[in-house]
């Protein structure tokens, strides 16, 4: 029960609303206000660091910094589309050991993020997502290199002669 003393930060549906500090997977970017429940917010996002609440005021100095903040986004924008452009580029094939169509083992975006590095380009894997692939073929792996900028990468696996 919330008393009368402390301020209310949460929502009809007692969630929490929190203002990212970093990017978190599966919940939002950098500078995103977002809406929690309490036990993942007080117990997790807040203790780690990865947010704060979300007062008045600090709602008011986030707009103010994104304000002054967008022109500079534009800028870094128009990089990662052109690294979009030098990836869309490069052709992936990566070699695996496979009997038939099978793969012993397995591709994942550690390889891809390899194949791109001998391809020119330098992409952090976490960045990656493709999945696990166990078999020969062609896929396409995301790339995401900024909120707004994510690049469908096709790729080829294929058996080793």
């Amino acid at each position: 029960m919330v008393s009368q003393a402390e301020p209310n930060f949460y929502n009809k549906d007692n969630n929490m609303e929190l203002i990212l500090k970093q990017d978190v997977q599966n919940l939002g970017f950098k500078d995103d206000v977002v809406n929690v429940k309490n036990g993942y917010g007080r117990n997790y996002l807040i203790p780690q660091g990865f947010a704060s609440l979300a007062t008045p005021s600090a709602k008011k100095v986030l707009a103010e910094n994104l304000k002054q903040r967008a022109h500079k986004e534009a800028k870094v924008v128009s990089d990662a589309q052109a690294l979009a452009d030098k990836l869309k580029a490069i052709e992936i094939k990566i070699t695996a050991k496979a009997g038939g169509e099978k793969l012993f083992g397995s591709i994942s975006n550690i390889d891809i993020a390899a194949a791109i590095e001998k391809g020119g380009q330098t992409i952090d894997r976490k960045f990656i997502t493709s999945g696990v692939v166990k078999r020969t073929g062609k896929y396409t792996a995301s790339v995401r290199l900024h909120r707004d900028v994510v690049v469908e990468l096709p790729y080829e696996i294929v058996a080793e002669v």
